[in-house]
């Protein structure tokens, strides 16, 4: 197998291949990475044909651009945003590069090339790694920074990698931003000329943004036009920095923290950014996304053995019992959720110490004796009897004042010293940069799973970082940072060596904690907390640009929902929660008798297609929330079936009745929708398209199952 990283006898340009893409680089005559090519496939004689010679600024207060470089450093006369800040011992900043040596490794199907490079005065060494794969298009990047010399280093900023796009027309920029429950909201808007900063200081991803970036030249659609993109893999505090400038270019920077934090270096050290990963995709926003999922699906099947495995259906008692959980009501709603085809029960907070509400209790994590006398065990074994798994919610990176780990351990939480200790939801978060911290976590954890045979955990992190200090350690306001993340990472790391089949659902007061960090150490992530279908729509639009169905999860709740007041109908609610990992989270003690009917129908017929939104190729069909019908289709990944979730919300009178055309199904090709027998043309569905017969009134909704008719039939 021929290598996808190449270097040209020419020029030196170094050419990393995937399927349908190229990416092309070189060392300059000062020594420094530059951007060559990130587009369509190249051969190394026409990347070397765009090489351009160095030119000199056009006025002696431009400087050296930093759109171009594949780090940009602060020194010199580079004006734009760095990538890459240090502070030496005797006050000085800056990076000269010289290059010292490269390397070239591949591991079957993957390559990887590693620049080194070294400051030309201080003994600060820097590795830019490339890895590619030959089954995506995505590349992923970062960067090691090592401190060789005798005397400390500060890193003042330490960004994994600078993308850089050709030059266009004009540039258009996607993110999302949002708020506790109301996360993943999508914005497609001109990209301003200047600097735009996307970022958390909340010291997790949160709820306002989320770390990746689209750009296109303005005229992309949902299957049309190429789209840049890059998504970073990080659990804590995040910057992405988007540039255009004023002579046509356009790049972005991206990296773990933000302004005013520093990793200090001491000799010897090294520090090794998260993984900022790249994707040029010719096939719009569609094909983009479904890029992205697969590659997730990728990093996911190398830590975690059992991605593949079907998820089950998942029933969470907190909308039904909030803090009033007792053992024999448990029972109760645990053979209720059965009886609709439940698959995992999970029991959420108050099951432990004195958690009779959010002001006491949260560090104290054994079993309440007042309501569990024997312990979770005889639960754990009637809900195991009754054919679910059993979980329960957990939240290790929070303790409440009044609790007996704090009554102890005051110190193990994030504080300065003389400083108030800010209460957000009468907690406070545990410094799990200790390794001590750590170890409790992991330790209280590792028995909890052991001796209760639990199937499941709900992670949750009800708040945001706050008094960010770490009192005795060295440098530890700043090292806190990352160490913190690393050592979350860790405990879960652990937790799942010794618990194989254990599962884990990421959520921080619902949509917080979600990127490609923490899912490929988790199975799935609680999106919103928000459960209205009606809302979810516009959050699961957003959430699915980057991340899959595969793990998301949506619930069907009670109505009028708890949040928004909101009232839709029970086909409508299960219909948007199939969009992801169905779970049910109602009070089923007062669901009435014809709904619980229609609930285990609905459960049952989720249970024939959810093989499709687990595993096939996600197609987003209109927007949510307009006028006109949308849809989201699933396609096997043979395009033998695929599964339709049609929506529409109150029809207006006179409007237009617009058919939905299909995508990816091979043209000559007919599909039977198993409902009804009706047999379908491939290329009607997906260029005439096909009239969904929705039930009348407001909040309507369809989900339909079609197969491919073979040849010859």
């Amino acid at each position: 197998m021929p290598s996808p990283i190449s270097q040209s006898p020419a020029t030196g340009v170094w050419l990393l291949t995937t399927p349908r893409t190229s990416y092309a680089l070189r060392i300059d005559e000062t020594g420094a990475p530059c951007h060559v090519a990130w587009g369509p496939r190249l051969t190394i004689e026409e990347a070397d044909a765009l090489v351009e010679p160095a030119q000199e600024p056009p006025s002696s207060f431009e400087g050296r651009p930093t759109v171009g470089e594949e780090l940009p450093v602060d020194g010199g006369t580079r004006y734009g945003p760095p990538s890459l800040q240090l502070r030496y011992a005797d006050g000085s900043r800056g990076f000269e590069w010289l290059p010292t040596e490269h390397q070239v490794t591949q591991d079957g199907s993957t390559a990887e090339l590693v620049l080194g490079f070294r400051d030309r005065l201080h003994p600060v060494h820097v590795a830019l790694h490339y890895r590619v794969h030959t089954d995506t298009d995505v590349i992923e990047r970062w960067t090691v920074v090592r401190n060789a010399g005798d005397s400390p280093v500060e890193l003042l900023r330490a960004d994994a990698a600078a993308w850089t796009l050709p030059p266009l027309a004009d540039y258009r920029l996607s993110h999302v931003t949002g708020q506790w429950s109301a996360e993943t909201q999508l914005r497609r808007e001109p990209a301003p000329y200047g600097e735009t900063v996307l970022t958390s200081r909340r010291g997790i991803t949160s709820h306002h943004a989320n770390p990746w970036a689209m750009l296109d030249d303005g005229r992309a659609e949902e299957d049309h036009g190429r789209v840049w993109s890059t998504v970073l893999a990080w659990s804590g505090n995040w910057r992405l920095t988007v540039q255009r400038t004023p002579d046509g270019r356009a790049g972005l920077t991206g990296g773990a923290g933000n302004d005013g934090t520093r990793v200090p270096l001491g000799p010897g050290e090294e520090y090794t950014t998260p993984v900022l990963a790249g994707l040029c995709s010719d096939g719009g926003f569609g094909a983009t996304s479904r890029a992205w999922h697969a590659w997730h699906a990728y990093i996911r099947t190398r830590v975690l053995r059992h991605a593949d495995e079907t998820a089950p259906v998942l029933y969470n008692s907190w909308e039904a019992t909030g803090f009033d959980v007792t053992e024999a009501g448990q029972l109760d709603l645990a053979e209720r959720a059965a009886r609709l085809g439940v698959e995992l029960y999970v029991v959420d907070d108050g099951w432990f110490g004195a958690r009779r509400s959010d002001r006491a209790g949260l560090g104290d994590w054994t079993p309440a004796p007042d309501r569990f006398p024997a312990g979770l065990g005889p639960l754990a074994r009637a809900v195991h009897d009754l054919g679910m798994r059993f979980g329960v919610w957990v939240e290790p990176e929070m303790v409440n004042p009044d609790s007996d780990l704090y009554r102890a351990h005051p110190d193990w939480v994030l504080h300065v010293p003389g400083r108030a200790r800010t209460e957000m939801r009468n907690q406070l978060v545990l410094n799990f940069a200790r390794q001590d911290v750590a170890d409790w976590a992991y330790g209280w954890l590792t028995r909890l799973v052991a001796d209760n045979a639990i199937d499941f955990l709900k992670w949750d992190m009800n708040r945001a970082v706050g008094e960010a200090g770490w009192p005795g350690e060295p440098g530890g306001d700043d090292r806190l940072w990352t160490r913190y993340v690393t050592g979350l990472y860790d405990v879960l790391d652990r937790l799942r060596a010794d618990h194989p089949g254990l599962r884990i659902e990421a959520c921080s007061g619902g949509g917080g904690r979600v990127d490609p960090g923490i899912l490929a150490r988790t199975d799935q992530a609680w999106v919103s907390d928000n459960t209205d279908a009606v809302d979810r729509l516009a959050i699961q639009h957003g959430f699915g640009q980057v991340y899959p169905a595969r793990v998301m999860s949506a619930w069907v709740t009670d109505v009028p929902n708890q949040l928004t007041g909101h009232s839709v109908p029970l086909r409508f609610r299960f219909h948007v929660a199939w969009a992801g990992l169905l779970g049910i989270g109602g009070d089923l003690a007062h669901w009435p008798d014809e709904d619980l009917a229609e609930a285990a129908t609905l459960v049952a017929e989720y249970k024939e297609v959810r093989h499709l939104v687990q595993r096939g190729h996600q197609f987003r069909l209109g927007e949510p929330l307009g006028d006109a019908v949308s849809a989201v289709q699933y396609l096997a990944d043979d395009a033998g079936e695929l599964l339709l979730l049609a929506y529409r919300r109150s029809p207006r009178h006179g409007a237009p009745r617009l058919p939905v055309r299909l995508r990816g199904l091979p043209p000559g090709t007919r599909y039977r929708d198993v409902a009804t027998g009706t047999v379908h043309h491939a290329t009607v569905l997906t260029e005439y398209g096909l009239d969904i017969d929705l039930p009348s009134g407001d909040w309507a909704s369809a989900a339909l199952r079609l197969v491919r008719v073979p040849d010859g039939q």
